[in-house]
């Protein structure tokens, strides 16, 4: 039977470890994280789901330190799992399996290499993304590639609607790989790191907008910061302004160049300094809902620009 080490976490750990059962794989261990206090769990849990089929279940918190890597190498796993587990694993460890470790990242390597790769694909409008399997080196993100499924990307889809299929995906490609990997046939493919690009991890604050930008550039930071994720947002009349969706006005004219928000037939728009007009369909001064009713009643129908106060 073939054995494994899993480290996993979030919604991809859950299905990919389920793969990993459905194929009859000895999970010797599971490895994941307690949930950070004050971050918001929206996702599945390892732990849970480790716990529903009686497997054993660690949290280091420190995956590389000698006596955990001697903790697994003690189990003589055939292969290392990694899905969607936030620590890099040291060599030490990936040696500890023969016949070799494997990662499931959320882009189509070699693009989107590194941190949120499902968030920097929304934000820079790419129209599709996938799951990759890859063998795990030193260098992240950068071994050979077992298998890879691609997803669209809508227009209009936030960085959670394409997570979602990214954990498809991610599940389609292990199912996929798997009897390959354990049986010994399956053939990797050498990447090429210099079709790609690396991206770093991003912070709330990354979310502030930007309004000398276009309105598709805006739209894309929207949709990539949604909720669950910390959101987009700015200064305006004085208070803090969240903008949780939005939809490009393709057609609408903007009332002059400069940025700024007012009611038009009903909607609250948003003209953008890059060129365009935002319909602005979910956000909040303040933490309290401001929709074009709640504008007009507050500000008027007229328009008022970004760092203008009243």
């Amino acid at each position: 039977m073939t054995r494994a080490v899993v480290f996993a976490y979030h919604n991809v750990g859950v299905r990919c470890l389920k793969v990993l059962l459905a194929h009859g794989v000895d999970v010797a261990l599971v490895v994941t994280h307690r949930d950070a206090a004050g971050e918001n769990i929206w996702f599945d849990s390892v732990a849970a789901c480790a716990a529903d089929y009686g497997l054993a279940v660690a949290y280091p918190d420190e995956p590389n330190a000698p006596d955990f890597v001697a903790r697994v190498a003690v189990l003589k796993p055939d292969f290392l799992f990694s899905f969607y587990y936030r620590h890099m694993l040291c060599d030490a460890l990936l040696a500890a399996a023969p016949r070799g470790a494997y990662n499931m990242h959320g882009s189509l390597l070699p693009k989107y290499r590194g941190r949120v790769p499902v968030n920097w694909a929304v934000l820079h409008g790419e129209r599709e993304t996938g799951a990759t399997l890859h063998a795990m080196l030193t260098k992240p993100d950068a071994g050979a590639i077992a298998g890879q499924v691609a997803v669209p990307i809508l227009p209009d889809d936030t960085a959670r609607a394409v997570f979602d299929k990214v954990t498809l995906a991610a599940e389609m490609v292990l199912d996929r790989a798997l009897p390959g990997l354990m049986n010994g046939t399956l053939v990797l493919q050498p990447q090429n790191l210099a079709q790609g690009s690396y991206f770093g991890g991003r912070k709330p604050a990354d979310g502030q907008i930007d309004w000398r930008q276009t309105a598709a550039q805006i739209h894309n930071l929207v949709r990539a910061v949604a909720p669950p994720y910390p959101g987009a947002f700015c200064a305006f009349a004085g208070g803090r302004l969240q903008i949780d969706a939005t939809r490009v006005a393709g057609t609408a004219t903007q009332r002059d160049a400069t940025a700024g928000l007012y009611v038009q037939d009903g909607q609250l728009c948003a003209d953008c300094g890059g060129g365009g007009v935002l319909h602005i369909l979910s956000a909040s001064l303040d933490g309290a809902v401001l929709d074009a009713a709640g504008y007009a009643a507050r500000f008027g129908q007229g328009k008022l620009n970004f760092g203008e106060t009243t």
